[in-house]
């Protein structure tokens, strides 16, 4: 049995937790593009190379992302903050003006990020008020120099190099 967590402590607490920020992308069946910014990215495995991240079932892209069977994370630098504000705002058209591509998967990425993963997805956990996708890392493209967009408290923050 588990006591009672106050939810505005727990949530504070997370945030002394500085995650990098991603955007997730899909495009369905159909073809619509599917975007959202999220710091719930992880790696699972490196034999085989799999990764995972959750999604509220509240978000309003979650049924169309559920359908999905491929899925890509871009890790964003620090020059695509405003990227990210666009993909973490509920707007039909996100990727409008956005420079992106499609990988081998179908999915769209951003070209300019630090790294792209590109995922079959495998499998899907029960995760509370979220799910947990974890895919099968299919592709993926990297640069080797660049600053991370990292999350903080609550609010955007850049890394500071150790003298």
């Amino acid at each position: 049995m588990t006591g009672h967590v106050d939810t505005r402590g727990y949530r504070e607490a997370l945030g002394c937790f500085a995650t990098g920020v991603t955007i997730v992308t899909a495009r369905t069946a159909d073809g619509e593009l599917l975007g959202i910014t999220a710091n719930s990215f992880s790696s699972v495995s490196l034999s085989p190379p799999w990764v995972l991240f959750s999604l509220n079932r509240r978000a309003h892209s979650f049924r169309k992302f559920e359908e999905c069977d491929h899925f890509a994370i871009n890790v964003l630098g620090e020059e695509q903050r405003e990227l990210s504000t666009t993909f973490a705002t509920p707007l039909a058209e996100k990727f409008s003006g956005s420079n992106f591509v499609s990988a081998k998967s179908g999915s769209p990425i951003f070209p300019d990020a630090l790294a792209v993963f590109d995922c079959a997805r495998r499998i899907r956990h029960d995760g509370g008020d979220h799910v947990i996708f974890v895919g099968e890392v299919t592709e993926l493209h990297y640069r080797p120099e660049g600053r991370p967009l990292l999350y903080y408290r609550g609010r955007y923050r850049g890394l500071v190099e150790d003298p």
